[in-house]
């Protein structure tokens, strides 16, 4: 029951277009969500237990807490 909840292997969130086939986001160790906000697509990713959004990392609370220090 502890266990750690595997990665999915992938998610996308929002409406698609019908005439569109989906992207396989499938990569080994990375987690990714797509998306779709009023303000166009975001890809989220994990790679490594850090975040990224389109490509860029975010600092965790932790890193932000230390570097206040």
């Amino acid at each position: 029951m502890n266990a750690p909840n595997p990665l999915l292997p992938e998610v996308l969130l929002g409406a698609q277009p019908t005439d569109q086939p989906n992207l396989d986001l499938v990569s080994e160790g990375v987690q990714r969500y797509v998306w779709q906000s009023a303000y166009g697509a975001m890809l989220i990713e994990v790679r490594e237990g850090m975040a990224f959004v389109n490509g860029a990392r975010v600092a965790s609370m932790a890193e932000l807490r230390a570097s206040e220090a």
